[in-house]
């Protein structure tokens, strides 16, 4: 049995305990992660070979949100966590990006991380704890990694920058940034904001940079104190005899292919023609070399030559200079039924989006343990295999396609209206159409095309742009607008979204140890001119969100009500409420403060369901005058549905000018007769009401006046009637 240990920092205002040694021994490290009540476990493991064949560190991360860490049954039939959340795919995603950098290169051993929720407040976030849990699973673990990391959320409330702020605290925060770095640098950055500008982002990276230090030094006194021996691993080399042999035969016949070539597909033909004659006369002066090797061999140069040409002579493969934006162009309505949609292209980059607008009540149910528990406004990423030419088999959404979903929602959502102003459901599509690169990106400006198109209140168009970074020792270029080769063969991949006010989203992530903040600075800068670039040629399209919505988009209407009436707006085992949505086709959401929104296609139906709420809910007024409907027949009177769902009596007395003996002389049952308030019991809600006042033009005093139950006889109220005559 391992010997329990404790280690305590504090970042912010919050006090972080790690532990070790008390759970899961056998795993290669295993720690407990703790603030105030949240709770996780992580565990970090490698496997005892390598796997054979790989030309990828085979690393997974999983993240395992469960909810009886919140006391909570999970909602599905079986009544047990199944397949993992949006959101805890995002967190394995997060958590993945700063840790897969460290590993040795060429390291061929499975290496699984498992982050387990064991408690969750509901108070503290458990992305960022679960970052750095993985963290100081590994550093203590007997597997070869280049950490400890260390990562934080960063908040702007009131302001001021705040370190690991509450759930509580970041519902006022215009600034929600997570970051992950080393002691020197960071490694990734995922950010949303409310347009900062970037000189507010480079503060904000800087202090959560600065704010990490407390827990790059625990993980090393961790590290130092239970820290296991490393275990040593087969790193995957190349054959330097054959790597020289391959080299000497190519000469500068790569080289060359990169300076004609600016247009991939020729590059890529004339790269490939080349690879294969390589191949084949290697092979066929020794069988037993393994074509694999060689392909690698000459990928490796390509990859050189290329960073070469950009370092050094400052030409890109597309023959673009550093700071280019590739050829753009915009549409709008390329769907005739859909309520909005735009489509985008950035040199072979086209994606189109499509906007949907739905009622509140379809909007997206969580069921987890993410601090929210509804979304109103959705954006889904797909990326099919032609999109690249190529074939796979559709599965459903891959961890990517979910990642890059996500990073676009973040951008938008600062832009889209409140609840309170546009009461939709809003959900938008990205289908990527053609990929070379920054299709996330290209997502963000599609979306805010259809969303404009749809006729969304948008404050302002967001626009993103993918920077890169070909670095060697000193000497690095900041690439704008990457495509996928630079993407391939870069150290970084930056992306940046925003209006022209600031940023909106950022997203991180490095092939390199880590980045300064010069480089940083200097790359959000370079951004900026690129996205104003982009989102000028956006606003030629279309400079401000349509006026009307699409004539097939639902028409939302909504009315405040006393939050009292809403079972009157429900009915009886909710008849009302479905009555108004068949009568008058339309859709109802009610709120439980009282606001009910009613959507239909047709507005006519929507504005009459709303008027026939109104009327359900409204308090009667004496002297009010309605046409109702009779629904019960008794000896002393008869009872009126004068509005939905309310009635009220009219008595014998009251039902007509003359004498009667029977209330059936006057009124049968589902008769309409004109009746006016005569008196209202706020306390019993009883009603009374008159049609004699109707008959007669009585005033509602002469009403009051002449009703014989509150005047105790007939002969009262005939004298009243002589007197007034």
């Amino acid at each position: 049995m391992l010997e329990e240990h404790t280690f305590t920092t504090t970042v912010g205002e919050q006090e972080v305990t790690i532990g070790t040694g008390k759970l899961a021994e056998q795993a290669g490290g295993a720690v407990t992660v703790r603030i105030g009540d949240s709770m996780l476990l992580a565990t970090a493991t490698m496997s005892k070979h390598t796997r054979e064949g790989l030309d990828f560190f085979p690393l997974s991360v999983d993240y395992e949100e469960k909810m009886y860490a919140a006391g909570k049954i999970p909602g599905s039939f079986f009544r047990r966590e199944g397949r993992p959340t949006t959101e805890a795919i995002l967190v394995c995603r997060l958590t993945d990006r700063p840790l897969r950098p460290l590993f040795p290169k060429g390291m061929r051993n499975e290496v699984q991380i498992v982050i387990t929720t064991l408690s969750s407040d509901s108070l503290h976030h458990l992305d960022i704890m679960a970052v750095n849990a993985a963290s100081a699973a590994l550093i203590i673990s007997d597997i070869p990694w280049n950490g400890p990391i260390g990562a934080i959320r960063v908040g702007k409330i009131d302001g001021d920058l705040v370190a690991n702020p509450t759930i509580e605290q970041m519902a006022d925060s215009a600034l929600d940034l997570r970051l992950a770095g080393s002691r020197d640098a960071l490694i990734m950055v995922e950010a949303g904001a409310n347009e900062l500008s970037e000189e507010e982002m480079i503060a904000a990276l800087e202090f959560g940079h600065q704010s990490i230090q407390p827990l790059i030094d625990l993980q090393l006194e961790m590290r130092d104190a239970v820290g296991k021996e490393t275990r040593e691993v087969t790193v995957t080399k190349v054959d330097e005899g054959l790597d020289t042999a391959v080299r000497e035969r190519i000469g500068d016949s790569i080289r060359q292919i990169v300076i004609d070539h600016q247009d991939r597909a020729a590059r890529n033909e004339a790269a490939d023609v080349l690879r294969e004659e390589i191949i084949t006369a290697f092979v066929e002066e020794d069988e037993t070399l393994d074509p694999k090797n060689i392909r690698e061999i000459i990928s490796a140069i390509l990859k050189e030559e290329i960073r070469s040409r950009i370092l050094v002579d400052g030409i890109r493969p597309d023959g673009r200079n550093h700071t280019d934006i590739r050829e753009l162009s915009s549409e709008i309505s390329i769907s005739p039924r859909a309520h909005g949609s735009g489509l985008f292209r950035r040199g072979e980059t086209q994606v189109l989006s499509i906007v949907a607008l739905g009622t509140l009540r379809e909007a997206q149910k969580l069921d987890g343990l993410y601090p929210l528990d509804t979304r109103r406004f959705i954006h889904h990423y797909n990326f099919p295999p032609f999109s690249t030419g190529e074939t796979w088999f559709l599965r459903g959404p891959k961890r990517r396609e979910i990642g890059h979903g996500a990073l676009a929602e973040t951008a938008l959502r600062p832009m889209v209206p409140e609840e309170i102003d546009f009461p939709y459901t809003i959900r938008v599509v990205s289908e990527v159409l053609s990929s070379n690169g920054s299709t996330s990106q290209a997502s963000i400006c599609a979306s805010s095309l259809a969303l404009m198109d749809c006729g969304v209140p948008m404050k302002r168009t967001v626009a993103g742009v993918a920077m890169g970074l070909v670095m060697d020792g000193d000497t690095y270029a900041i690439l704008s607008d990457i495509q996928g080769m630079e993407d391939h063969l870069g150290d970084m991949d930056f992306k940046v979204a925003g209006t022209t006010e600031g940023i909106t989203a950022l997203q991180m992530d490095i092939k390199i140890s880590g980045l300064s903040m010069e480089i940083l600075t200097e790359a959000l800068a370079q951004a900026r001119d690129g996205r104003l670039e982009i989102l000028d040629n956006m606003t030629q399209t279309i400079p401000a969100p349509r006026e009307e919505l699409s004539r097939w988009a639902p028409r939302m209407l909504s009315v405040q009500i006393d939050p009292e009436k809403i079972g009157a707006v429900i009915g009886k085992g909710g008849a009302t409420i479905r009555s108004i949505e068949e009568d008058y086709d339309v859709s109802v959401d009610i709120q439980d403060d009282g606001m009910i929104y009613v959507a239909g296609v047709e507005g006519e139906g929507a504005e009459q369901a709303i008027e026939w709420i109104k009327n359900i809910t409204k308090e009667p007024e004496l002297g009010q005058i309605f046409t109702g409907k009779v629904v019960r027949i008794t000896d002393f009177g008869a009872f009126v549905e004068f509005t939905p769902g309310v009635d009220g009596l009219v008595h014998i007395s009251q039902l007509s000018s003359e004498r009667l003996n029977r209330v059936e002389d006057a009124v049968r049952m589902g008769d309409e007769i004109l009746v006016m308030i005569t008196a209202v019991d706020r306390d019993s809600g009883k009603i009374r009401l008159s049609r004699q006042a109707v008959l007669e033009s009585w005033t509602l005093e002469e009403a009051i006046a002449n009703d014989s139950v509150r005047s105790g006889g007939r002969g009262n109220r005939r004298g009243g009637r002589r007197q007034r005559r």
